[in-house]
């Protein structure tokens, strides 16, 4: 009789280290199945322990690590736990695809840079943004770049009626970061926008020894280039009284597209607040595509120009959740494809 060997004497148990010596940190940047983590006074590069499994660690997390944490070159530490997440800024690849991924966790504030020219701002991919913000629950800010080539008159009374904050930023940028910094004081603020409308170049200005990598916009298609290849957090500097913690930004790299299937379609109505009051007034089932819808009736009546650009934007978003066969073959909306 053949008897196989035993395996070992070390029972199997699903019970884990405890890690009570574990500290927290703060994860800055991701980079190859590398973290880098802020611990108030040095920077940790540590990796994802085995008992995280398939969990994925993202920049905006609050993590703890054991291991060595002294910083030291060549030291690693391990991320042994993910705290509970207050938010989490999602895309997806297209509006009909619905798998998610995770581009920021625990931020407060959506921070959309838009260039007033060159390239020329896209509304509906300011509404995608718009749309993305409030399903996270970040309060979304609007920061227009380059108003010295153009006026923002125009883009400020189109979200006006909405809310949301918003401010105008001519270069050069001396004289005027003061309110943007009051804005993101005490906040962790997600920066998003499209290629080249400036987003490293206002960390620099915010951060000079960020020293974030800066390009052009191509003269041929008007398209930016893409700088940034990955989110990183940024602390900001304290304030004038000096306290500590005085907020984080997080550089996100250039959009082309931000899709948004991920979203339910009742969501992505509710980010149109202005229509809130037509929106009750649709019969059950509206999908508000088709003829009898009282949005019509409320935007001839009560709209103008800027209520009838609006509501094409939320028939375009509509309109691609169904598909590609129903989505509208103009991708300004979507920003254009993804490089």
């Amino acid at each position: 009789m053949r008897i196989r060997p035993g395996r070992g004497s070390r029972p199997r148990t699903r019970r884990r280290p405890a890690h009570e010596d574990a500290v927290d940190a703060f994860v800055t940047g991701v980079d190859r199945g590398r973290y880098r983590c802020w611990l108030g006074d040095r920077t940790v590069t540590a990796m994802r322990a085995r008992e995280l499994g398939r969990r994925g660690v993202v920049v905006g997390d609050r993590v703890r690590l054991a291991g060595d944490v002294s910083g030291l070159p060549g030291t690693l530490a391990r991320v042994v736990r993910v705290q509970p997440r207050t938010s989490v800024l999602r895309r997806s690849a297209d509006d009909d695809d619905p798998t998610e991924r995770i581009i920021v966790a625990n931020a407060d504030q959506l921070v959309i840079v838009t260039a007033l020219a060159s390239p020329p701002p896209r509304p509906r991919l300011i509404d995608r943004f718009l749309v993305a913000a409030l399903d996270a629950g970040l309060e979304p800010m609007l920061c227009l770049t380059k108003a010295d080539l153009a006026s923002p008159a125009e883009l400020l009374a189109a979200y006006e009626p909405l809310g949301v904050r918003a401010i105008a930023l001519s270069r050069p940028f001396q004289g005027q970061l003061d309110r943007l910094r009051a804005l993101l004081a005490g906040r962790i603020s997600v920066l998003v926008g499209h290629s080249g409308v400036g987003k490293s170049t206002l960390v620099n200005a915010l951060l000079p020894a960020a020293d974030r990598a800066v390009g052009e916009v191509s003269p041929v298609t008007g398209r930016g280039r893409h700088t940034s290849s990955s989110a990183v957090a940024l602390p900001l500097p304290p304030g004038l009284d000096d306290t500590a913690g005085s907020g984080w930004i997080i550089d996100t790299p250039g959009l082309r597209s931000f899709g948004l299937g991920h979203v339910a379609a009742d969501r992505v109505v509710s980010a149109f607040a202005e229509f809130a009051g037509a929106i009750a007034q649709c019969q059950p089932g509206c999908s508000h595509l088709s003829a009898g819808c009282a949005l019509d009736a409320w935007t001839a009546e009560h709209g103008g120009p800027a209520a009838a650009a609006r509501l094409d934007s939320l028939r375009r978003l509509l309109r691609s959740r169904e598909g590609p066969d129903r989505a509208d073959p103009d991708e300004s909306d979507r920003g254009g494809p993804d490089e």
